[in-house]
């Protein structure tokens, strides 16, 4: 990111009543401070919006002053957080409690969504994680080396391959209470082989850790004091696990409260790396463990990859306007719908491939589904050449399965087996009948 934001002015100066109260009777005032905070565009977007300095500084008091009366405070004893709800975020809120955490429906079809989504999506998340937090690598490189269970070569790989464990990691723990050594262990996935391991798993022990700009130099945020990491964490997880807020007769939305962990670790940054990492593992950890079991299908980084100043934007944003989290939600939230948005149309392939594949399964007997989808695979993918353990990391399945699955498939003659080096590879046999048919190609077979 290149340009720091400029930092809000305090509004608590008497001064301004005099330039709000030629104002205030303005019906197109009115209006341009209600639109302006239903989008809730932060201080430094007024800039070019309102050229003139004093009304400018008029229109932020107002919208200032419309905000703290619809402020909801967060419950954190060390810091005084603070966020609302716009007409936006209710909105989409609404439909993510409608759709991520029932039953998918498309063009009146209930879609079954197999093991191989989940791994594919873990993948997705995994690698733009990583690329997010500086990895040197390209997505179809990394998914090759995931699929394939190649052992990474550098670094960059190395924190794809740990960022993948983590994900499955919180999946398997998603049950159990976050507890600060829940944070250290994901943190130790997250960082394995990538950082010093004295560092590995524990909390810093210094306070020169910041965020800064890599070129310029310039400091975007001072984490607290190292000192007061255990206790912030203890108290991260005390609000995590609190239902409802116990005590203090607030409800937080589910998803709203994830985003919020979220904030929370990359604010008090309790680590020499891997901050950002452990961060988005933890907001998984918590949507999945509050029912909304869809985020498994939702790559949520690959969003946030395409938004990366935007991101930074949201948390300085925030730092700067009286930690004011609605701009950190609001961004999160945005990236939420628009990864849902990306699920509808990833189903929606899926779906026609599924079409197909039941078209291969009426065509060849004896065949099941998964190898028939591992077919499908292959025939789209031309003269690619498939491991077993490819097929394995591919579909979820253990080696003995996924080796059973491409042999059976040789020996009906629907894909080739060569042996190179050591490992035996498989790729498509172009004079089978399928392919003279037509079966299983997307240009051919209808998606309906």
């Amino acid at each position: 990111m290149t340009r720091f934001p400029e930092r809000p002015p305090q509004t608590r100066d008497g001064k301004i009543l005099k330039v709000l109260s030629g104002i205030l009777e303005d019906p197109d005032f009115r209006k341009t401070v209600t639109d302006y905070n239903n989008r809730y565009l932060a201080w430094d977007e007024l800039t070019y919006r309102i050229p003139d300095p004093e009304k400018r500084l008029a229109t932020w008091t107002v919208m200032k002053m419309l905000r703290a009366m619809r402020y909801e405070p967060v419950p954190f004893a060390h810091l005084d957080l603070r966020y609302s709800i716009t007409p936006e975020s209710l909105r989409n809120l609404h439909v993510f409690d409608q759709y991520l955490s029932g039953i998918i429906r498309l063009h009146n079809r209930t879609i079954r969504l197999d093991q191989s989504y989940i791994i594919n999506s873990f993948m997705e998340e995994a690698i733009a994680s990583s690329i997010l937090e500086g990895a040197a690598t390209t997505r179809r490189a990394a998914k090759e080396m995931l699929r394939r269970g190649m052992r990474p070569r550098n670094r960059s790989e190395q924190m794809v391959v740990n960022s993948y464990k983590a994900m499955q990691s919180i999946l398997e723990r998603k049950d159990e209470p976050l507890t600060p050594e829940l944070i250290l262990e994901t943190h130790r996935i997250v960082t394995e082989n990538t950082l010093n391991s004295a560092a590995v798993g524990r909390f810093r022990e210094t306070d020169d850790i910041v965020v800064a700009d890599p070129v310029t130099g310039t400091v975007y945020h001072k984490p607290p004091d190292h000192a007061e990491i255990p206790v912030m964490i203890e108290e991260l997880c005390r609000f995590a696990n609190a239902d409802d807020e116990e005590g203090v007769g607030r409800f937080i939305h589910p998803i709203v409260k994830g985003i919020i962990l979220h904030f929370l670790i990359g604010y008090i940054h309790p680590f020499e790396d891997g901050n950002g990492r452990t961060a988005r593992s933890i907001f998984y950890w918590y949507v999945l463990s509050r029912g909304y079991w869809l985020f498994e299908y939702m790559p949520i980084s690959r969003i946030i990859l395409r938004s990366k100043r935007d991101y930074a934007l949201a948390y300085l944003r925030t730092e700067h306007d009286e930690m004011d989290l609605t701009y950190f939600i609001l961004y999160n939230i945005r990236c939420i719908e628009e990864a849902r948005k990306d699920l509808l149309a990833y189903i929606e392939k899926k779906q026609s491939e599924q079409n197909r594949t039941e078209a291969i399964i009426k065509s060849i007997r004896g065949i099941n589904q998964r190898q028939a989808e591992i077919l499908q695979c292959m025939m789209e993918r031309g003269d690619e050449h498939f491991t077993i353990r490819q097929v394995m990391e591919t579909y979820g399945v253990v080696y003995q399965t996924a080796r059973t699955d491409l042999l059976r498939l040789a020996e009906l003659g629907c894909v080739r087996k060569e042996k190179r080096g050591r490992e035996f590879m498989f790729a498509f046999n172009r004079e089978c009948d399928l392919w003279k048919r037509g079966l299983g190609m997307p240009s051919r077979l209808g998606t309906k």
